[in-house]
C-alpha cells in the first residue's frame, strides 16, 4: 500500500473471541499532532472518525507503521 501525502499508516490489532487479526488504516497526519496518545486520536478526532470506525472494545494494540 502506498502512503498518500498527509496521511499516516496505523496498524490495529483486534481480538475476536480469542483470535487476533490486524488491519492497516490511513489517518490524516495532522490529526496525530493534537493528541499525546494514538488511542485518543482514533477515538476522538473528527477527521479520523469520518474515515474509519474503530471498535475499541476489540482493539488491543495500535501503532504507526510508517514512522
Amino acid at each position: 500500500m502506498s502512503k498518500r501525502a498527509g496521511t499516516a499508516r496505523v496498524r490495529l490489532v483486534l481480538v475476536d473471541e480469542g483470535s487476533y487479526h490486524h488491519e492497516e488504516i490511513e489517518i490524516p497526519s495532522a490529526s496525530l499532532e493534537g493528541y499525546d496518545r494514538l488511542i485518543d486520536c482514533l477515538r476522538e478526532d473528527p477527521a479520523v472518525l469520518k474515515r474509519v470506525h474503530v471498535d475499541v472494545a476489540r482493539l488491543c494494540a495500535a501503532y504507526r507503521v510508517d514512522a
